[in-house]
């Protein structure tokens, strides 16, 4: 089958697909290469959420877990998490190799209880990274003021980095300013950068369940008028952000020369959680050359069926801005949003976390009798 008319014209459009979803079924059972061929995707993201679904289901994991026996449960999850990431760049390596390293990318994330412990961060993204042992990974940091100083050392080993759960264009600023001084290390300490990869993962819809919730609650015309907006204008702004940071920081221009990529946003969270919008409203609206939008299938099956992928971004600042200052004007303060949506996210991600080891001691306990 060949590819799919609506994923192209968004990959042409200079926005990288990326699946937001990984198990060992999808890579056992070819659905994968399927998702490579027939839908343009080009990179994998995970998260706790999408592992503690995977290692939930009885059966894939089972062969695995009876090889490495009654071992300690969080070491178990290592195992199993590794394989599953290194089996994938593994799927992904020809696009790594085709896109000189942009895309082919599969992430996996560290620990979210370490969300506030930059040490402990840094050693586990570094000991990840050893353990997949693929250029084409990525490891995935938390976006909190504590890992901020993690991201600039786990890049300065020459290791690529997803920045997650990044959801205000504050901590965006301090994100990319993170990364350039990563990378300026990373040159100093004599890697190869042309190598090196990052994304700076930005939440989207979640913006809009936070805020539409502020906007019923207000319950005026103008609040209504608002509804569904503030995630997307909060993401071009991220956009421009992205734009004038590298066009303007001259440690990046020396960097650039030296054959270091830019970090690019990357649209995470576009799942439409309001059934009142449309099912590709966090990828349509956000076309713009150099992003990632990493989507769930559900969404991704929704764009290539009636998705539109034209440009979306570019001449939109100004309106953005707008809409931002009208929530302003209404009483919502966007940075006590964000800072709700960060704590919540970490909150949610090591829920997750604790239901997967619960999940795997499960199995543990089931296959070793």
């Amino acid at each position: 089958m060949a590819e799919n008319a609506n994923t192209q014209r968004t990959s042409d459009s200079g926005v990288s697909i990326w699946l937001d979803d990984l198990s060992r079924t999808r890579i056992e059972s070819g659905n994968l290469q399927q998702l490579i061929a027939e839908r343009n995707v080009v990179g994998v993201t995970t998260n706790p959420s999408i592992f503690q679904k995977a290692l939930s289901q009885v059966g894939p994991y089972d062969e695995q877990l009876k090889q490495l026996g009654r071992i300690p449960v969080e070491q178990a999850v290592r195992e199993l998490t590794t394989t599953d990431v290194r089996n994938a760049t593994d799927i992904f390596r020809e696009v790594a190799e085709k896109t000189d390293y942009v895309d082919g990318r599969v992430s996996i994330e560290v620990d979210p209880r370490l969300a506030h412990n930059t040490e402990e961060t840094e050693k586990q993204a570094e000991e990840l990274w050893n353990k997949v042992d693929r250029p084409n990974a990525m490891i995935k940091i938390p976006a909190t003021l504590e890992g901020l100083p993690a991201i600039t050392a786990t890049l300065a080993k020459g290791i690529s980095v997803n920045v997650t759960l990044i959801f205000s264009l504050e901590r965006y600023k301090q994100v990319i300013d993170a990364f350039i001084e990563g990378m300026v290390q990373a040159d100093k300490n004599g890697h190869d950068l042309k190598r090196m990869g990052s994304v700076a993962s930005f939440f989207v819809s979640r913006v809009d369940t936070a805020v539409d919730k502020l906007l019923e609650a207000n319950g005026s015309d103008e609040a209504k008028s608002l509804e569904g907006k503030a995630a997307v204008a909060n993401a071009r702004l991220a956009y421009e952000l992205f734009e004038k940071a590298f066009d303007s920081d001259p440690r990046w221009a020396d960097l650039e020369a030296k054959g270091a990529k830019r970090q690019r946003p990357l649209w995470a969270s576009t799942g439409t959680k309001n059934a009142a919008y449309s099912d590709c409203k966090y990828v349509d609206e956000l076309v713009a050359p150099d992003v990632v939008n990493t989507m769930p299938e559900k969404t991704l099956n929704a764009l290539a069926d009636h998705g539109n992928g034209a440009p979306s971004v570019k001449g939109t600042y100004e309106e953005s801005h707008q809409v931002m200052q009208k929530l302003a004007d209404l009483g919502i303060n966007i940075k006590d949003v964000t800072d709700k949506l960060e704590a919540d996210g970490v909150a949610a991600f090591i829920d997750s976390w604790d239901s997967v080891l619960s999940d795997v001691q499960k199995g543990i306990d089931r296959v070793n009798g």
